[in-house]
């Protein structure tokens, strides 16, 4: 899950890696998306070997700290948290980003108020 991605990455970042390799899937690759849009990650690309796929994340630095400094679930399996786009709000007074799973795909916050479209409200990241 995506989720799960976000904590490779910040563990990786922490641990001043270079690059993250996780198991594909379209979920993950819609969120790093999302992330290198936003410069929290420099590069995100599919990787074939053999029959598997793989997901590989370049990871970003500003000054020495990392891109991503921390991450919070909003919307779990047992709990699904939907909002629309009007309650789509600025996370950390506008330093950070929220990820919405809308109609129209996987997208930030700031996309989602200019397509005037609301959805699942997945997580936050600064």
């Amino acid at each position: 899950m995506y989720y799960d991605l976000l904590a490779k990455i910040k563990n990786a970042q922490q641990a001043k890696k270079e690059t993250v390799v996780t198991p594909f899937s379209k979920m993950d690759f819609a969120v790093a998306k999302i992330l290198a849009q936003e410069n929290y990650v420099k590069d995100v690309q599919k990787k074939n070997i053999g029959h598997k796929s793989f997901l590989e994340v370049r990871l970003a630095y500003k000054s020495g700290r990392p891109g991503l400094i921390d991450f919070k679930i909003k919307s779990k399996p047992s709990r699904r948290l939907y909002i629309g786009y009007r309650e789509v709000g600025r996370v950390k007074q506008g330093h950070g980003l929220a990820i919405l799973s809308t109609p129209k795909g996987i997208t930030s916050n700031i996309e989602a108020r200019k397509q005037k479209v609301g959805g699942e409200y997945l997580c936050e990241v600064w």
